[in-house]
């Protein structure tokens, strides 16, 4: 292990899923942990109505090898999500984990990470500072794996999927291929009875097939936040949404305003924005600079933006 690893995970927790409220549903799935090894807090009940209720959790899952439209899916709902107070839940791996564990964090929020390794050996080596950032901003990385235990990638990582469900209210599958992991994480969900979504996507995508096949298979179709949160708070989150929805899309200035609504009808590309709306191109780079600067557009890379 790095010397980075070996100086800030010193130490770790070893519990029983009953030890602890917040992880005591897993002693309710089929193969249940015997033990959980953990780094950070795991989360607390929390005070409404004058109880103490579990947090709303959302396991947000998919493909390694995302897509633009993957990215910004994943992390528009877990920071959305994130901000209501919702734990996001992920498996620490490249793609759509890691963009949802990050948009939790740049929201402000809690994010949990279940691993397929043994709790020493955070997996990939290369988000070992996400790893941190999770713990630092008092969220957990869990394992049911002990320190140093032999494991087969193929075998454990799939094992794992059914924790990430089973500590979730919801699981979102945002991209998947016809054979993925994450088709195995929303069979688990399906079996632990919890509602499970899959985004929408191109018929002509690899990595769509296995979203498309699940909302054919009686999956829901996710669409936006709203049908996430409308299944979390039905009562509280109905007269957020109509207010939002009534709230006019303006920026400071015709050109920021216009951009916004481009964004807002589905264009993400500059050179289409550009076509579209008439700006021209340095009308469009200072406007789109001074609205990613006041945190109401985000750059996507290649010149490709959206509402953040």
């Amino acid at each position: 292990m790095s010397t980075l690893f070996n100086t800030f995970f010193k130490k770790f927790n070893q519990i029983t899923p009953l030890e602890h409220i917040f992880t005591e549903v897993l002693d309710t799935i089929a193969l249940k942990p015997k033990t959980l090894y953990f780094y950070g807090k795991m989360p607390e009940n929390i005070a409404k109505n004058g109880k103490l209720i579990r947090p709303k959790t959302v396991a947000i899952v998919g493909s390694r090898r995302n897509t633009r439209y993957g990215e910004e899916v994943a992390y528009q709902l877990a920071y959305k999500l994130a901000t209501q107070g919702v734990i996001v839940i992920s498996g620490l791996a490249y793609g759509i984990d890691s963009i949802a564990h990050k948009a939790a964090l740049d929201a402000g929020g809690r994010t949990v990470a279940v691993l397929g390794t043994p709790i020493d050996q955070i997996y990939p080596k290369s988000h070992q500072k996400l790893a941190q950032d999770i713990i630092k901003q008092d969220g957990a990385i869990i394992s049911e794996l002990a320190p140093g235990a032999k494991f087969l990638p193929k075998i454990s990582f799939l094992e794992r999927n059914r924790l990430i469900s089973g500590l979730s209210d919801i699981v979102v599958v945002v991209e998947a291929a016809a054979r993925s992991g994450s088709l195995n994480t929303a069979a688990h969900a399906l079996e632990q009875g919890k509602e499970v979504f899959a985004v929408p996507g191109n018929i002509t995508s690899p990595l769509s097939a296995g979203c498309n096949k699940l909302i054919c298979q009686g999956a829901s179709p996710y669409v936006c936040p709203d049908d996430i949160l409308g299944l979390l708070f039905p009562k509280e989150y109905t007269k957020k949404s109509q207010a939002a929805r009534q709230k006019p899309l303006f920026g400071d200035t015709e050109e920021e305003t216009t951009i916004l609504k481009a964004l807002y009808d589905g264009l993400r590309d500059g050179e289409d924005i550009i076509a579209t709306t008439k700006l021209s191109t340095p009308a469009f780079n200072q406007a789109i600079t001074l609205l990613e600067i006041k945190g109401q557009v985000r750059a996507l890379g290649a010149n490709h933006w959206s509402l953040a």
